[in-house]
């Protein structure tokens, strides 16, 4: 068993969770920890059950229930020490014992799962992804992305199930609300990732066996989810594929995505 389930994405919170037959993660806690207890009793699992916290990034909508849910079920926080040195209030609610630092670059491992976390451009302390493998079944955690680079698709390939940015239609953000200097920060080069170079990654994952993806961190501003699932395949299109050769789907900002098995 190698189960993915998004409990929340999008720009105003985000946890994600992982698990197999022995081990069972979160992916960030950008929600309260009453919301994503409630999620997780939503599909069947107990939060006293979960062997830690992988932490991507110190921003709000990534870390806001993540020392309340830490301090209530006894649970480890995986984190490397520039994000927690950068999320003091989260910091103080976690035991001593459950703070759990790693070196990106350094694979380590929790339960039966191998994690290999890899950087990220984006406009924090010290942000990254995380690849998870169970046995010789790669998953990979791909968020809150500035601009893609080679050493990024290189970590992403041979992945079978992505969760990927698609934040935001480049022509939606500039009609959009946001004031000029929030627009300049999401399309930049330590902001977010626009749909189309969603497409275009998955696209080139294809090659190297991918074969699910749910596109995620929809801004509510500057995107839909219809428009991020027809750019992505309209993409993949334009690569001579088409929506048969992958099962796509796109996260909920307030509900669970249905359980994936890898």
């Amino acid at each position: 068993m190698f189960n993915f389930c998004s409990l929340y994405s999008g720009s105003s919170g985000n946890s994600l969770f992982v698990e197999t037959q022995n081990t069972k993660l979160l992916i960030d806690a950008g929600v309260s920890s009453k919301k994503i207890e409630t999620a997780l009793n939503d599909i069947n699992i107990d939060p006293s059950t979960l062997d830690g916290i992988l932490v991507t990034h110190e921003h709000i909508d990534h870390v806001q229930g993540l020392g309340t849910l830490s301090k209530k079920f006894d649970l480890p926080v995986f984190v490397n020490q520039e994000t927690l040195d950068a999320i003091p209030k989260q910091k103080d609610k976690i035991s001593e014992k459950n703070i759990k630092t790693f070196k990106i670059s350094d694979k380590f491992e929790i339960g039966d799962l191998e994690i290999k976390p890899f950087s990220i451009p984006h406009d924090a302390a010290n942000p990254c992804g995380f690849n998870i493998w169970k046995d010789n079944k790669k998953i990979s955690i791909a968020t809150d992305i500035g601009h893609m680079t080679n050493p990024i698709l290189k970590s992403l390939e041979e992945s079978l199930f992505i969760m990927l940015e698609a934040n935001y239609d480049p022509e939606v953000l500039r009609c959009s609300p946001y004031p000029f200097t929030l627009k300049s920060r999401i399309a930049g080069p330590t902001g977010h990732l626009p749909n189309e170079m969603a497409g275009k990654t998955i696209s080139h994952l294809l090659k190297s066996g991918l074969k699910n993806a749910m596109l995620g961190h929809l801004s509510k501003q500057s995107n839909f989810p219809e428009l991020a699932y027809k750019t992505v395949v309209d993409e993949l299109i334009s690569n001579n594929y088409n929506e048969d050769c992958i099962s796509l789907s796109v996260a909920s900002r307030d509900n669970h995505s249905k359980i994936i098995t890898i």
